[in-house]
This record gives structure tokens, C-alpha cells and sequence, in this order.
């Protein structure tokens, strides 16, 4: 079980780097192709014995940035693939932001309990949406409707909207493990990340580092 939870960890961190690789790369190319049709034809201005070909080379560009309209719709499936994958990783890694200030303020076993009920509520949320979101998906699954711009690639809606109900249901995975090392006393909040404590950390850090030896 922990090998298969280790292996999924790296799958999940490797996903996320995909997703961000492929997002810049497809960006990176529509912004080349949109710009790059310019530059043959300054040229055939400035070269007017070679126009022929430098304008050929012009024109296939444009027509080739014009037919990446599916570039938009591939980026925008990536992000939201992104963000419910990385909801799951950053519950996994707890570095969620939290307002905490009163909580800390609490003795131990009084914060361990509010932490409990935090998490049953983040649970029971979680588990909502998971089952809203995956009925969403079998009416989208039954209507067989394309995505906008990649229904020519023979890609559906819900062929994206897939990851609603599978992001849901990994948050909804990690949220129970936190609820069991809770209950097992191995940890006493949802140790969320706190903004102003990192702050602190790092300005103390700096110091550190700024002091002459």
C-alpha cells in the first residue's frame, strides 16, 4: 500500500508538471505562429526579387495561426485539469492557505477537535460535489456534445469535465487521511499553510543569511 501510494504521489507531481509543460508549449507556439507571418513579409518588402517565396512562406503561416484556434480550447482543458489536480496536491502537501490565528491560539486538544470538525465539513463538502459533478458528467456523457474548437479531433465535453468528479474524489481521499492521522493523534489540525508564519520565517531566514560572519 505504501509503494502504490508513493508511486500515485509521483504520478500525481508528474501530471501537474505535463500539464504546465504542455499549456507553455502550446501557448509559446500560437504566440510564435501569430507573430511570426510578419516577419516574411517585411521581408519580401525589403527583398522584392524574393517576394514570391517570402510572401508563400508568409501566407502558410497565417493560414496555419488561423487554424490554431484549437491551441485556446487545448490551454483552457489543461488549466482545468491543473486546478483539480492540483487541489488534490496541495491538500496532500498542505499548503493551503488557512486562517488560523484563534485556532493556534487554543490548547491542543481543543484545537485537534476543531480540527476534526473542520475536516468533517470539508468531507461532507467534498463528497457533494464529487456526486453533483459526476451526474453532471453522465448527462454530458449521454448528450455526446463536442468541446468548442477540439469536436474536430473527435473530443467530447466530457471528455474535460471528467477531471470535476476525479479531482473531487482525490481531494476527497486526502481529506480522509487527514481525518484518520487526526484521530490517531498524528496530527492535530489540517496544518494549513499560514501566510503571515512563512512571511516571518522567511524575513528571519534572510536575516540570517545577511549577518557578516
Amino acid at each position: 500500500m505504501t509503494r502504490f501510494l508513493r508511486a500515485w504521489a509521483h504520478l500525481e507531481e508528474g501530471l501537474v508538471a505535463f500539464l504546465l509543460a504542455l499549456m507553455t508549449l502550446v501557448t509559446f507556439s500560437y504566440v510564435m505562429v501569430n507573430n511570426l507571418y510578419t516577419v516574411f513579409y517585411d521581408a519580401a518588402d525589403l527583398f522584392p526579387f524574393a517576394e514570391t517565396p517570402l510572401f508563400a512562406i508568409g501566407d502558410f503561416i497565417i493560414d496555419l495561426a488561423q487554424e490554431m484556434t484549437w491551441s485556446i480550447a487545448l490551454t483552457k482543458a489543461c488549466f482545468a485539469w491543473l486546478i483539480f489536480l492540483g487541489i488534490a496536491y496541495i491538500v496532500r502537501i498542505g499548503a493551503n492557505i488557512g486562517v488560523d490565528l484563534i485556532v493556534r491560539l487554543l490548547p491542543e486538544r481543543a484545537r485537534r477537535g476543531v480540527g476534526i470538525i473542520t475536516c468533517l465539513i470539508c468531507i461532507a463538502y467534498t463528497a457533494l460535489f464529487a456526486v453533483s459533478s459526476y451526474s453532471w458528467v453522465m448527462a454530458l456523457m449521454r448528450a455526446g456534445i463536442g468541446a468548442e474548437d477540439l469536436d474536430q479531433y473527435g473530443v467530447l465535453q466530457w471528455h474535460i469535465t471528467i477531471i470535476v468528479p476525479v479531482g473531487f474524489t482525490l481531494v476527497l481521499i486526502r481529506l480522509i487521511e487527514v481525518l484518520i492521522r487526526m484521530l490517531r493523534g498524528q496530527q492535530i489540525t489540517m496544518e494549513l499553510s499560514n501566510e503571515s508564519t512563512d512571511a516571518l520565517k522567511l524575513q528571519d531566514e534572510a536575516g540570517t543569511e545577511e549577518k557578516p560572519t
